[in-house]
């Protein structure tokens, strides 16, 4: 069997598959918009690929984030008109 680890003792045999990714079987990720968030956020900061569970919570918590930003932005508009309207 011929080595593939230039600096090691390693068979091909021996090394362990890179993780999938989460998404669910049979969809595009641009079907999945937060699942392909999720998975940006994942691979940009190196983070270990998590379970399918796993990466649903994650999809589901900054989708979360992003609806509070958003909230408060809209929140932050609506006051600045209010005052500017009342003065």
């Amino acid at each position: 069997m011929p080595r593939v680890c230039f600096g090691c003792n390693l068979l091909q045999s021996q090394l362990l598959p890179y993780p999938a990714r989460a998404q669910p079987a049979g969809s595009p990720k641009a079907v999945k918009p937060l699942i392909f968030l999720a998975n940006t956020f994942i691979n940009t900061f190196g983070i270990t690929q998590p379970t399918e569970a796993a990466a649903n919570r994650a999809a589901r918590f900054i989708a979360f984030l992003i609806g509070v930003v958003l909230l408060i932005f809209f929140l932050a508009v609506a006051f600045g008109i209010y005052y500017i309207a009342r003065n």
